[in-house]
């Protein structure tokens, strides 16, 4: 469940990663010890939000190949990379015939010239004959880094 939320937050994007992100992401909502970072200044949030909303739009098309234009090449989150997030998203296009995905991003800290985004969501699909739409992932306040590369953000992974 937490690769498909890679696949939908990155092109939508969304969270899908190791229990050690999860870790990180606790912490970082307690405000534990290791969490370093700033708040992420408002221009950075706003592109995030843009980029978000075009790979929701490209991902409620159903476009793997434009959702996965919003993922590095370098991506990965424990064992699950880019080519993983190719086959989740077939996956999930062959079992609905419509998709929507609703995101919000909760906050961004800057750590090291990444962001690291804490967003929540759920995502549905509609069953093909029976037409009935169904939640298949939600999420609340769950970690995702992007990086900035020549074409823009992009998911990048818990790299750690």
């Amino acid at each position: 469940m937490r690769a498909q939320r890679c696949a939908l937050v990155l092109a939508t994007a969304l969270r899908l990663v190791s229990g050690s992100v999860a870790g990180a992401a606790l912490a970082a909502q307690q405000g534990g010890p290791g969490v370093s970072g700033v708040t992420a200044p408002a221009q950075v949030v706003g592109e995030l939000e843009a980029v978000l909303a075009r790979a929701v739009q490209r991902f409620e098309a159903r476009d793997v190949g434009g959702v996965l234009g919003y993922v590095s090449d370098q991506y990965r989150t424990g064992p699950l990379t880019k080519p993983g997030i190719r086959d989740q998203l077939i996956a999930i296009y062959s079992i609905y015939d419509a998709v929507r995905a609703r995101i919000r991003i909760d906050e961004v800290r800057m750590v090291d010239g990444q962001a690291w985004v804490y967003s929540s969501g759920e995502v549905s699909g509609r069953l093909p004959l029976v037409g009935t739409w169904v939640v298949f992932l939600s999420w609340q306040r769950e970690l995702e880094v992007t990086r900035r590369e020549a074409e823009g953000w992009r998911l990048f992974g818990y790299q750690q």
